[in-house]
């Protein structure tokens, strides 16, 4: 991508940072038998319907992404 990114690509890919690391501590958490190391519940999951935005709001930034990157031809990315 150029250095040029729109804001709404910004918040998705911060997003799906949280959301890789999220599912990642779940899956290593599970391995190794230690118990649930989903962050997410452990923060909002005393308020479900905000637990389920949260999770809603990451796979429209998968989404968000997905489209930005197959936008992108011969180097040059744009979120139009």
């Amino acid at each position: 991508m150029t250095g040029q990114t729109c804001t709404g690509t910004k918040v998705a890919q911060v997003l799906l940072i949280i959301g890789g690391i999220n599912w990642g501590l779940v899956g290593l958490g599970t391995l190794l038998g230690k118990g649930d190391w989903n962050v997410v519940h452990a923060l909002v999951g005393q308020w479900m319907t905000v637990e389920m935005v949260v999770y809603v709001l990451v796979g429209l930034a998968a989404i968000l992404c997905l489209v930005s990157w197959a936008k992108c031809c011969g180097g040059k990315c744009s979120v139009n």
